[in-house]
């Protein structure tokens, strides 16, 4: 491997012999001059890795040099050499100017550790960012051989994604495609504890081992923040929010709020109009067909003619409980750009509003567009792709202007969370129905439904899954993993054509595990 190479400028180099002949034993081909003219000369002539410039020389000053060096090569790391220590120059350091500072006199080893810090930083944090994860790999191979609770998979799957944001960092180190692997195999004992689980958790809601699910969401956050609260509460559903996705917005916003995150369970079919509707009523899609029949159109499965009452759907929920409002419950959809930037100049209105709900589409519309675009696909391949198109979007949206203007608001709180989340289908399971049968590629309810049980969890009965019923024989299928249903005409057009496509509606943790957020306002 080629010596790293460094040019150090200092009228008195001469001095300084024995720090030179240091770091040539340590590896690097070390350059000297003596001027900043020299030094401008070198830099425009040859390659270097780093640079050590001395503040005060006769001539052409470390200044003025250093301004000419970044013209040539900004982004070449340079150490500031100084007797001063005067703070504007580590606000240089901080503000990107230079990348490191030493004070007069130096010795060798002070030296090399700047070099070791900004030449092989990347490649030692590589080194113990490996170590580790081979470390929770292996953790996490055991904990999916034992007993797990829910507990354990919220766990199980927040490491996977911070490794998911750690080896984004470190593409060098290779890891990626085991971190998918292992993803892969706990998406598959996923599936296994829910199908083992979710029954018993729908009929036992709030007991010890149960997780929170979506009909309790309202309740437990947006209702008790209503009656605790003496300023504004919003509940904004992001409609398909990946937890990483979250993670992405967070750091966006935790300079506005004070942040508190729970996890929650989404209800099956993990898909909208089943779960946004059971997140806006408390109830589950059995009740709320029961109690309301009017606002469950049970004639089709459009997620836009599905989701028409939320507003309703949560003002009878809060006249169930008995809250009384201040004011009257305000709702909004935002459902493109345009939408989102009226909202965004008329949110301050609404600083005395007792309760808000807002649904934003924006993250859905991307999923179901990147099925449909090459350029969507081409921008997002994977999953670490698919995290930067979110953070691109969000931190130029109006959403997030939105909650600027909120954040300054005075006692304002905002309950954060989503109906669903989604995951990359990457295999296909060959489904057979009859024409009725519906169209969803993680979830479907129809007659004569058959699928491989591997692939999918048959609910003969929807009641006992607290589903709406939609006829005598209709049976639903839950797709497990990151499988996806193909009909078998034209079957391998449509396995082509959805494969690599971010989807929900079916049992994976991506789709099933989901953030709670809680923020308020510092003011």
């Amino acid at each position: 491997m080629a010596k790293q190479r460094i040019l150090w400028v200092d009228d008195e180099i001469d001095l300084l012999k024995s720090h030179v002949i240091f770091l040539c034993e340590k590896g690097y081909d070390v350059e000297t001059v003596t001027n900043g003219e020299d030094a401008i000369n070198e830099v425009r002539e040859n390659k270097y890795d780093i640079i050590f410039l001395d503040e005060m020389m006769p001539g052409m000053g470390g200044l003025e040099t250093l301004g000419e060096i970044k013209e040539l090569n900004p982004n070449i790391p340079v150490v500031m050499v100084t007797k001063s220590e005067e703070e504007s120059l580590m606000n240089d350091a901080i503000g990107g100017k230079i990348s490191d500072y030493l004070i007069k006199p130096v010795v060798p080893s002070q030296v090399f550790m700047v070099c070791k810090k900004l030449l092989d930083k990347k490649q030692i944090s590589g080194e113990y960012v490996a170590k580790d994860y081979l470390q929770d790999f292996g953790e996490i191979s055991r904990k999916l051989l034992d007993n797990l609770d829910y507990r354990d998979w919220i766990d199980i799957y927040l490491k996977l994604v911070n490794w998911d944001f750690e080896l984004d960092s470190h593409p060098e180190i290779g890891l990626k495609q085991t971190l998918n692997e292992q993803r892969k195999e706990c998406n598959q004992e996923f599936s296994k504890f829910i199908e083992k689980n979710y029954k018993n958790w729908i009929n036992n809601l709030g007991e010890e081992g149960v997780p929170m699910l979506t009909p309790e969401i309202a309740e437990n956050y947006v209702l008790k923040s209503v009656k605790d609260s003496n300023g504004p509460v919003f509940f904004i559903v992001i409609d398909c929010l990946r937890m990483d996705q979250w993670l992405v917005f967070e750091k966006y916003l935790r300079e506005m709020f004070t942040i508190q995150k729970d996890f929650y369970f989404s209800i099956l079919p993990t898909a909208t109009p089943y779960a946004r509707n059971s997140l806006f009523s408390g109830l589950f899609p059995s009740e709320i067909e029961k109690y309301y029949p009017t606002l469950w159109d049970n004639k089709n499965d459009d997620e836009k003619s599905m989701n028409k009452y939320e507003k309703e759907l949560l003002q009878k929920l809060l006249d169930r409980r008995h809250v009384k409002l201040r004011n009257e419950l305000k709702y909004m959809k935002i459902i493109d750009p345009e939408v989102g930037r009226a909202f965004e100049q008329n949110i301050s209105s609404h600083k005395n509003t007792n309760l808000m709900g807002i649904v934003v589409n924006f993250l859905d519309m991307i999923a179901h567009g990147r099925s449909d675009s090459d350029i969507l696909k081409e921008i997002a391949p994977d999953e670490s792709a698919y995290r930067s198109l979110t953070e691109s979007w969000f931190k130029h949206s109006s959403l997030l202007g939105t909650f600027r203007v909120i954040s300054k608001m005075p006692n304002a709180k905002i309950i954060l969370t989503t109906d669903h989340g989604s995951i990359r289908t990457l295999r296909g399971a060959k489904v057979l129905g009859d024409r009725e049968a519906s169209t969803n590629l993680r979830f479907k309810f129809g007659r004569n439904l058959k699928v491989d049980d591997k692939h999918a969890i048959f609910i003969k009965n929807p009641a006992d899954f607290k589903l709406p019923k939609r006829g005598l024989t209709t049976s639903y299928i839950v797709s497990k993993e990151d499988y996806y249903f193909v009909y078998p005409t034209d079957y391998h057009k449509f396995l082509s054509y959805y494969k690599d496509t971010f989807q929900h509606g079916g049992i994976s943790m991506e789709e099933m595990i989901l953030p709670v957020v809680t923020m308020d306002s510092k003011v």
